[in-house]
């Protein structure tokens, strides 16, 4: 199916650079400038980005019914209608990645290229746990504790070690005031995800970014999408799931040449 003027774009949204059209879809709890922030500006540099924020998120409202990811994936392409792009590559990170799979799979003629960064195909004990103990703090509207998870389980163990005190505290601070309010809706929907089915139907070129210190998603998850798709390149970087913050040039530079070669 393609959506090309068949939904109208409801999520608020986020236009940079120029060049090939490349779309983002972020992480669950976070933001676009959550996710993408750090590296915006060198992706916009080479490419016409465009990015959604979920219900929730940055300045979309929270929504009144359980979210999709098909309805998240045909937002993203909605946007991309509404931005004049006709075909573009497709980043998605964490819940990102099933988004982005599921835009591929439900709109296969736009899609030219996939990168999946600390992405899932579906759920494993640990992130059914822990999808589950996040959604239920962020329900109860106790934007500390809900930090103190996000960074014991998402942060890599260099990374976490190596804080002082303070700068702890100040990271724990500057994660509760950015905590989406539409976290607990979009944690529910990590915990149901499921798109093993798409993997193989996948044509396009595709890098599975793996992060390799990762406590939410697993690097047997990152393996299972790179040994499913089809073609799909693996490549890994020494974080946790995190890494927008602790590997950023790495991240970025591993994105801009894979897009170089496959997204012209």
């Amino acid at each position: 199916m393609s959506s090309l003027n068949l939904l109208e774009p409801a999520f608020a949204r986020t236009r940079l650079g120029s060049g090939p059209g490349l779309l983002l879809a972020h992480g669950a709890g976070s933001s676009l400038a959550g996710t993408y922030g750090p590296v915006l500006e060198g992706l916009a540099s080479r490419h016409t980005v465009v990015g959604i924020d979920y219900p929730g998120s940055g300045d979309t409202p929270r929504s009144t019914t359980p979210l999709s990811v098909d309805d998240l994936a045909d937002q993203l392409v909605a946007a991309a209608d509404a931005e004049g792009l006709d075909r573009f590559a497709v980043s998605g990170y964490s819940l990102g990645g099933p988004v982005a799979i599921r835009a591929a799979t439900r709109h296969p003629e736009r899609v030219t290229a996939l990168v999946l960064t600390a992405a899932f195909p579906h759920r494993d004990n640990r992130l059914a746990l822990a999808s589950s103990v996040w959604s239920k703090i962020a329900a109860s509207g106790d934007r500390e504790l809900l930090a103190e998870f996000q960074l014991m389980m998402a942060l890599g163990t260099q990374a976490l070690e190596s804080m002082p005190a303070e700068q702890l505290r100040q990271t724990l601070g500057h994660v509760a005031a950015g905590s989406a309010d539409g976290s607990s809706e979009q944690t529910d929907l990590v915990g149901q995800v499921d798109v093993r089915h798409d993997l193989a139907g996948i044509k396009v070129p595709t890098l599975v970014i793996s992060t390799t210190d990762d406590w939410l998603t697993s690097v047997a998850l990152h393996r299972q999408l790179a040994e499913t798709i089809p073609g799909a390149q693996l490549a890994k970087i020494a974080t946790g799931h995190l890494p927008m913050l602790e590997r950023t040039e790495e991240w970025l530079q591993l994105m801009t040449d894979f897009l170089g070669r496959h997204h012209a």
